[in-house]
């Protein structure tokens, strides 16, 4: 992909995907809005991520928490003390960025060498006033998790969940970055879908985790090999970092689902990569943390999800910040307990990116851009041309996408010629289009085609929203239809 994140924003604001937010008075840096195709990818994503870890499971619920919630929320979880970043400008060029505390005086500007000029340490909270006469001070969540925690207790009074279980959200998030770039990947206002899995503290092993799960290759670097200055992955399995003693069984069955469901969207297995935390970029909470990395084609392998184990940390902060008791009895031990916590995380505004880029082609036979977009997460799954608007042609293709839509989101289209309409769907992803001709009229049937092939073939109208179901589920094969 020989494009540049400068080019790609444009491509996504001209095609209806992302569009920077208030641009009409110049907008602000690190704030996009999603346009009429974008929130479906984006809709569709999150549903997918949904369908996956949620509704699939018997043991994970999901929720939605108040994006502001009680400011000494975030004194116990370490936010107000710990989440901040180091802002530098290069005495040279003035790239402004921002860098760990570890290396300052170690560093030196990623764009032309040169020195950095440190300008302190900021906290990456967004402040806001709560109140219109007896005001107080409080926070835009930086993250999801802690309203899982927050609601902890009222979950188990409520919902029938008995441990190991998970709480899961998908939602807005805030962070006062110093230097947001690279359109959507780094940015102040992003949606993070994220559960938190409670485990018995005693509990080591992890009935769910399967010989295929630990048989899983995945391309690994860790921490001895960062540490030795190599930045290239080794292809290894789940067991083999199981028994290197980097993870637990909940951790590592957990890490094994995260690569499931990135494949189940269409991102490759060569372009992730799962990197383990070192000891000094740990967070404040978690005792093993690993990175999902994704190769974007134009900036490199960046961050798209992680996986932590929390441990006691949050619950017990927050009982000791609140006084209140948030342990639960568990039947199976009848033991009272405050559980461990394994916590996978996901940029979904970044998964977003990467799902583009893996998708993204100029195809030179065609002369035009193709969004290869997993099926089932293309904005509309079908498009539906009548061959010429009259003769009773318009009247039958209109007829069809009205049954389509009722069941899966179609576009309907007459502007143009074929092969320019089939272009336009191309460069928006759609896989399937459909054609209806003077031949249709006659034999019942119509023309369906493959986004991906070009290849078309002929089947019968009352057939038409089964197959287009079963081809999105991938139930069926293009080449099979006869």
């Amino acid at each position: 992909m020989s494009i540049s994140m400068e080019e790609l924003a444009v491509f996504c604001k001209k095609k209806g995907f992302v569009y920077p937010s208030s641009e009409i008075y110049g907008g602000i840096a690190g704030f996009w809005d999603f346009g009429p195709l974008g929130v479906e990818l984006f809709n569709n994503i999150k549903s997918s991520f949904w369908k996956f870890f949620v509704n699939s499971r018997d043991n994970v619920i999901g929720i939605e928490a108040s994006v502001i919630s009680h400011p000494r929320t975030w004194k116990a979880s370490g936010h107000v003390a710990n989440f901040s970043d180091v802002a530098v400008v290069c005495k040279k060029c003035n790239f402004s960025t921002k860098i760990d505390k570890s290396e300052i005086g170690k560093v030196k500007c990623e764009k032309c060498g040169s020195e950095y000029d440190v300008k302190g340490e900021f906290s990456l909270m967004f402040k806001t006033k709560v109140g219109a006469l007896d005001t107080f001070d409080a926070y835009l969540r930086g993250e999801t998790a802690q309203g899982m925690f927050l609601d902890f207790k009222v979950i188990t009074d409520t919902a029938r969940v008995k441990l190991p279980f998970g709480i899961l959200q998908i939602g807005r998030c805030f962070r006062n970055e110093i230097a947001p770039r690279d359109f959507l990947f780094r940015s102040r206002e992003f949606n993070i879908g994220e559960f938190e899995f409670f485990i018995h503290p005693k509990e080591t092993k992890c009935k769910e985790l399967t010989k295929e799960q630990l048989s899983l290759k995945i391309p690994f670097l860790s921490s001895e090999m960062q540490n030795s200055g190599k930045n290239s992955p080794s292809i290894t399995t789940v067991s083999e970092i199981l028994k290197a003693k980097k993870l637990d069984e909940w951790h590592a069955y957990w890490l094994a689902e995260q690569m499931k469901w990135f494949a189940s969207i269409g991102l490759a297995v060569k372009n992730l990569k799962v990197r383990e935390h070192t000891k000094h970029e740990l967070s404040h909470y978690s005792t093993a943390t690993f990175d999902i990395d994704y190769n974007y084609p134009i900036f490199g392998s960046e961050e798209i999800a992680g996986i932590a184990n929390r441990g006691q940390f949050d619950l017990n902060q927050h009982m000791k910040e609140s006084g209140k008791d948030l342990s639960i009895f568990d039947e199976e031990t009848k033991e009272k307990v405050v559980p461990r916590v394994i916590e996978p995380t996901f940029g979904m505004e970044r998964i977003f990116l990467a799902a583009i880029c893996e998708a993204y082609e100029f195809d030179k036979k065609r002369e035009n851009v193709v969004l290869h977009l997993h099926p089932k997460l293309a904005p509309y799954k079908v498009a539906v041309f009548p061959l010429m608007k009259k003769d009773g042609l318009d009247e039958a293709a209109k007829k069809i996408h009205d049954e389509l839509k009722q069941e899966l989101n179609s576009f309907y289209d007459v502007s143009g010629s074929i092969g320019r309409r089939y272009a336009r769907q191309d460069e928006i992803g759609t896989p399937y289009c459909i054609t209806v001709d003077y031949d249709s009229l006659k034999n019942k049937d119509i023309t369906i085609r493959d986004r991906d092939s070009t290849e078309q073939k002929r089947i019968k109208i009352n057939n038409v929203r089964e197959i287009v179901r079963k081809l999105i589920n991938q139930e069926i094969d293009f080449k099979s239809l006869k």
